[in-house]
């Protein structure tokens, strides 16, 4: 895979995250149900700067969440290798929450699915929400994002790869093309 262009930068990514964070409390009137679950991994970070701007804007701490879809997914057992799987942390009760599912990336729609069924064997939510950073087509799923940074549509020898500072040293979205070899 070799970089064929970068998308968003830092700046670009917070003004993002700016917008999707009004856009939220604008929908659910404000914040008094809401709680944040980020996915693992970069879905996590991406929730995390989410907190942060939305408790800038209300001054109020969300419930925040971390979810770990790996031995949901419905391609578990076809995987030839041992997949990592991490720990969930979700310390509150999620019933009758409003849930912002946080992602990185919308692609078939099978980890959202992985989460949403996750989700359901931790209690009975309100509503889920979601928010992606990038929704690249591409759905096998009957899926879609309430909440999109970007929309990026995709060949399928293209990938999009939202990198995180905490993890890849760097805030940014690149478009990936597969090398012709």
């Amino acid at each position: 895979m070799h970089i064929k262009s970068k998308i968003v930068d830092q700046n670009g990514l917070e003004r993002i995250v700016t917008r999707i964070a009004h856009e939220i409390l604008e929908r659910n009137k404000g914040s008094k149900n809401l709680v944040l679950i980020g996915m693992r991994t970069r879905g996590e970070y991406l929730a995390r700067k989410l907190f942060q701007k939305i408790k800038e804007i209300e001054r109020v701490e969300l419930p925040f969440g971390i979810l770990d879809v790996t031995l949901y997914r419905d391609d578990f057992r076809k995987r030839i290798k041992q997949p990592e799987v991490s720990v969930s942390d979700i310390t509150f009760d999620i019933s009758d929450k409003d849930i912002i599912l946080v992602d990185d990336v919308l692609f078939t729609g099978r980890t959202v699915r992985s989460a949403l069924n996750a989700l359901m064997d931790l209690g009975r939510p309100s509503t889920i929400q979601l928010f992606v950073m990038v929704d690249r087509g591409h759905r096998e799923l009957p899926i879609r994002a309430d909440y999109v940074g970007k929309n990026i549509p995709t060949s399928i020898n293209e990938e999009v790869k939202v990198k995180m500072n905490e993890i890849d040293g760097e805030d940014a979205i690149y478009l990936m093309e597969m090398d012709n070899n």
